[in-house]
């Protein structure tokens, strides 16, 4: 496996009166595409720039295979970042710009031919060598961007927002263009991004920040499907998180240890939820339960199962876009999200109209307990 294992241990950083990281320490293993997310402010492209040598930490060490790189300069420590903005020097063609640091090395002449033309087929862009980053595409310009980092052979690649300043099929293109060059080369990517759905798609693992903190760890659907705080659920996709009152619990019959929790949720009633924490009456929680996880019918499910939470509500608002409809439900004065998608042309989705009567169901394992209030 190529790349190397990097370790924060405790980094804090201030800037001023703004703590922009709190005691942060996580581990990203060799070869891994582990994703740094949050929104703007949360500290993630703070921390991309310490481990990139840009910025040094207030207190805490990083590692790289072991070895404390804090008192590296940046180009010593085995690590390339590509910028938001790309940083290519306009008036050097594409060649030039990706053989720039092989030249500042000295390397000779057929060196540098041999792996610009490399790189530049690494990225698909061998046909446009000789042009100007200024008659590139936004795409492009990126693509030439990661192979100037890629050519000095790092043992990890940084990307701080690399592809937000592209449209929106650009940028699921270049994604599964980036997740594609990982899986070729096989060096540690450290990726930093605001976008969940970019996260959520490439990521091996990826880390949460909020406010300068690391709110949860984890592969991307422990993530979505298992969110360690309130935050992390409403941050991560869409959800219906509220709070409730715990009122009885009992023991499953399972494999594994798991109980069965009937919470109270105020205004709207009682809901069963599975849970592998036992949770004890009158204690307040955070449920939440995602809006694809709800089935939405016309008439009322036939089903005589104890764990199925069903309500009948009137919809309040039908969103259509085509493969899906996100219907906005209000039940018992509560508005519950709940998403169809359309598999097949004859799908219900968009023959539930506005202020029909319907019924909402979900099964008890399909809700899930974030946190524990008291």
């Amino acid at each position: 496996m190529k790349g190397s294992d990097v370790v924060i241990e405790g980094v804090s950083k201030s800037f001023g009166d703004f703590k922009a990281l709190n005691n942060v320490s996580l581990e990203i293993k060799k070869g891994e595409f582990f994703s740094l997310l949050g929104p703007s402010g949360c500290g993630k492209t703070t921390l991309l720039r310490i481990i990139a040598g840009f910025e040094q930490p207030d207190c805490g060490i990083v590692t790289f295979d072991g070895n404390n790189v804090l008192p590296l300069q940046p180009n010593r420590r085995q690590a390339n970042t590509v910028f938001q903005s790309y940083a290519l020097f306009p008036h050097l063609s594409v060649f030039e710009n990706v053989a720039f640091s092989l030249r500042l090395k000295n390397a000779s002449k057929s060196e540098i031919r041999d792996r610009v033309n490399e790189y530049l087929r690494l990225v698909q862009l061998e046909d446009h060598s000789e042009k100007k980053p200024n008659q590139l595409s936004g795409g492009q310009k990126q693509r030439v961007a990661i192979a100037r980092a890629l050519i000095n052979e790092p043992s990890v690649l940084l990307l701080d927002e690399p592809l937000s300043a592209l449209d929106a099929k650009l940028r699921q293109h270049m994604l599964i263009e980036l997740d594609s060059i990982h899986d070729k080369i096989g060096i540690t990517f450290i990726y930093v991004t605001h976008d969940q759905q970019e996260a959520l798609s490439v990521s091996d693992r990826l880390a949460v920040m909020n406010q300068g903190d690391v709110l949860q760890i984890g592969t991307p659907h422990d993530i979505y499907e298992s969110p360690a705080t309130d935050f992390v659920a409403r941050f991560i996709g869409e959800t219906n998180l509220t709070d409730a009152a715990v009122i009885s619990v009992e023991t499953m019959d399972r494999p594994w240890l798991e109980y069965m929790a009937e919470l109270d949720v105020p205004g709207l009633g009682r809901i069963k939820v599975t849970t592998v924490d036992e949770v004890k009456p009158g204690q307040t929680v955070s449920f939440t339960i995602r809006p694809e996880k709800i089935a939405i019918t016309k008439d009322r499910p036939a089903t005589s199962r104890h764990d199925i939470n069903l309500f009948q509500g009137r919809v309040d608002e039908p969103i259509y876009s085509g493969f899906q409809t996100k219907f906005y439900v209000e039940v018992m004065g509560k508005l519950i999200r709940v998403i169809k998608q359309h598999a097949n042309y004859s799908d219900e989705g968009p023959d539930i109209l506005w202020k029909d009567s319907v019924y909402l169901s979900w099964s008890a394992d399909d809700g899930y307990i974030v946190e524990v209030k008291n």
